[in-house]
């Protein structure tokens, strides 16, 4: 029989919560309320919070002087190419480890998950010559190719997980039947585990999302995100506070859209498997 919760723990429990919500989310919104001020405005002291001249003037500045709307078409590409590559690749690799795992399963996986502890900047120098040899700098394909290595380890642990909640009983049924691999992979291991595969997608879809180092430095114009976007903001003359605030604000606004409306699904598969 489940404990009784009292209302005052109930109530300091909430407190807590909205407390430690509010503070990781109050950067996103002075972010948000410094794209609408001046220049002047945004870097006053003390800070003003709500009472200033709202403005306009930062989104139009950001739109003339940045195509957004490119940059924006190139975050998309390769967040979401990346992402999928990355699920046909990792999809059969988990299925593999979750069902016929082998005396070196578990060791494959440490050292999958050992390379994300690699710096990025270590292997920058390797990566930037085969790109530039293969001519893949500055290029969608290159990006995807980059994101899905980087994000590859995170994708195979997570359908690991999901898959090793998968009752083996049932794959065994759909062999007797006749199923071979590509059936039971595609018709019944795939359906069974959506909730898992669409969290992963969405959580690797904002880690491509955000990431700045590799993006950064692979991509000047052509294939330039969001990231290269709002990093031109910072120059030589110094930091236009308002400016990349407006920049940030649109560079964040559609992947926090897109938590907002996916977080029952992405939390449905984040805890997949733990609630029986």
């Amino acid at each position: 029989m489940a404990r009784a919760i009292s209302t005052r723990r109930k109530v300091t429990v909430s407190i807590i919560a909205w407390t430690i919500g509010l503070i990781i989310f109050f950067p996103i919104l002075w972010t948000f309320l410094t794209s609408f001020k001046t220049e002047g405005t945004a870097i006053s002291v003390p800070p003003k919070f709500l009472f200033f001249d709202w403005t306009l003037e930062n989104y139009f500045t950001v739109q003339e002087r940045s195509d957004y709307f490119r940059h924006f078409s190139n975050s998309v590409i390769t967040a979401v190419g990346s992402t999928l590559v990355g699920l046909v690749i990792a999809v059969p690799a988990a299925w593999a480890m979750a069902f016929s795992p082998t005396k070196h399963t578990k060791d494959v996986l440490m050292w999958m998950l050992s390379t994300k502890m690699l710096p990025a900047v270590g292997v920058l120098v390797p990566i930037y010559l085969l790109f530039r040899d293969f001519r893949l700098l500055d290029t969608h394909i290159g990006l995807i190719i980059v994101l899905t290595m980087i994000n590859l380890p995170i994708i195979v642990w997570m359908l690991f997980t999901y898959f090793k909640e998968i009752p083996n009983d049932i794959l065994e049924a759909a062999r007797m039947d006749g199923a071979g691999l590509r059936e039971e992979i595609i018709y019944v291991l795939t359906p069974m585990a959506v909730p898992g595969i669409a969290s992963t997608l969405l959580l690797n879809i904002i880690l491509a999302w955000n990431e700045a180092f590799w993006t950064l430095n692979l991509t000047t114009t052509q294939a330039a995100p969001l990231t290269a976007f709002i990093a031109s903001y910072s120059s030589p003359e110094g930091l236009f506070w308002a400016k990349l605030s407006a920049a940030s604000t649109l560079a964040i606004a559609p992947i926090l859209i897109m938590g907002w409306f996916s977080q029952k699904q992405l939390v449905r598969g984040l805890t997949f498997g733990a609630v029986k």
